[in-house]
């Protein structure tokens, strides 16, 4: 009989990505899904550990399944990505019920190591090496690859898919915990990449999504030449059948002039790019190891709006950076209403133990003071963004349709016409009315209102 496996993710589209590869494995394996972990033999949870939050909520959950555990004893308890490369045994520690700790550069061993738990042998552990434990070289190595064959679309309604270009980060914000837990800077081949995207297009996936943590440094060299993003766009595009390419997310440093200049000529590429800028402040963009000043960064996006007319820029804030002032955050305010962002992800500064801003910096600046920032500098991008919906009321724009919205989730199953949601080109999202075949399609929508979220449209 097939082992029953649940999963649940917290965190970026990374660990997204990394939980439909884990389970695309296991199917494979001879696994079936189930949506309740008090149903399944296996129970995976797949963990981000760049906020606070994000951790608390996972022990919380092992908390919870120390019940599930008492009942069920046989049940497999799974912890795997970022905060198991972090958190390593403290994980057996904090939740004895655990009886596997699996890092992002050891998910190709998942399903052995679930057999030897099966099997009796124990709790099971497997991290890559810490980034000061050896060579460059071995630890890298202990970082392993982890993109298994695609036998088709993640998800059998999805017309979208992820494609992962390059694994890890070397740019060491102060903040930032990704480059300990994710490890050093590789860029799979070209020939890997274009392979995946043309089996997952040939299995009916419309849309792309390149993935990397700084997805604009992508460099392969294994040709003995160096292919750079555009390059890679310019040879992805020539997929026939392929509607849509993204990437994010980029780093303001690597926004080159070449990169620019494929995303304006390449039709099928959107005229999408999610740059975070973090701070206004130059003073605290330099505690934060940055490298690049807030001038740069506007002078990036007017290249980016000269260059790629109606280009539609979002941003990532953090609030509260350790000795944070309100003319620092008025600069950053002020980057805000300059920047004239689709939209902005704002984060209050959360600690994280083996960054070098836990190590250097003092976290001084009173929680009250974060949460009344963060609402400040929501508020003022809430305004823009519902400006800059504003324009498209009256006008014709494609959508991809990618499914029921939350409404039309909550609709009867056998109503045939319900609230569907989609992207533009340029990332927005339009809700309609429409038929559940539309699901899948690229199709136009006339828009009769926005809001700072939502475009609301009809079908033409």
């Amino acid at each position: 009989m097939a082992k029953l496996l649940y999963i649940e993710t917290v965190g970026c589209q990374m660990n997204v990505l990394d939980s439909e590869l884990v389970t695309a494995d296991l199917l494979r394996a001879g696994y079936q899904t189930v949506d309740s972990p008090r149903r399944a033999d296996v129970i995976l949870l797949n963990t981000c550990s760049v906020r606070q939050h994000a951790e608390d909520k996972i022990y919380s959950a092992l908390g919870r399944m120390k019940h599930l555990k008492e009942h069920r004893p046989h049940a497999i308890i799974g912890v795997l990505g970022c905060m198991a490369q972090k958190d390593q045994t403290l994980i057996f520690t904090r939740a004895p019920q655990v009886d596997l700790v699996v890092g992002p550069g050891q998910l190709g061993r998942l399903p052995a190591l679930l057999k030897r738990v099966a099997e009796g042998k124990g709790q099971q552990m497997e991290v890559s090496l810490d980034r000061s434990a050896a060579t460059h070289r071995l630890v890298r190595q202990s970082f392993a690859k982890y993109d298994p064959s695609r036998a088709g679309r993640p998800d059998s309604g999805s017309p979208q898919a992820m494609v992962r270009i390059m694994f890890g980060c070397n740019n060491f914000c102060t903040y930032c915990i990704v480059p300990s837990v994710r490890g050093p800077e590789q860029s799979r081949t070209v020939e890997e990449i274009e392979a995946e995207a043309r089996q997952l297009v040939d299995a009916g996936c419309l849309e792309i999504t390149l993935l990397g943590q700084a997805v604009n440094s992508y460099q392969d060299r294994s040709s003995g030449q160096t292919v750079r993003l555009a390059d890679l766009l310019y040879r992805l595009h020539e997929i026939e059948g392929l509607a849509r390419l993204k990437f994010v997310t980029n780093y303001p440093r690597y926004m080159t002039p070449d990169l620019l200049q494929a995303v304006h000529e390449l039709p099928k590429v959107s005229p999408y790019l999610h740059v975070p800028a973090q701070s206004g402040s130059n003073r605290i963009l330099r505690r934060m190891k940055r490298r690049y000043t807030a001038e740069a960064y506007r002078q990036m996006l007017d290249r980016a709006r000269a260059t790629i007319p109606g280009v539609a820029i979002t941003s990532d804030f953090i609030v509260g950076f350790c000795s944070e002032t309100e003319e620092d955050f008025q600069q950053t305010v002020d980057l805000v209403r300059r920047g004239r962002f689709k939209n902005s992800f704002i984060f209050k500064y959360s600690v994280r133990p083996g960054t070098k801003a836990a190590e250097l910096y003092a976290d001084d600046v009173p929680y009250k003071v974060k949460q009344r920032r963060n609402n400040e500098l929501l508020a003022v991008q809430n305004d823009i963004s519902e400006e800059e919906n504003r324009p498209f009321v009256g006008r014709t724009v494609d959508i991809l349709v990618e499914g029921p919205s939350k409404a039309g989730g909550k609709q009867a199953e056998d109503e045939p016409v319900i609230q569907l949601v989609g992207r533009t080109t340029c990332d927005r999202i339009v809700v309609f009315e429409g038929h559940r075949r539309l699901i899948g399609r690229i199709m136009p929508v006339e828009i009769y209102q926005a809001s700072a979220f939502t475009l609301f449209g009809k079908q033409i």
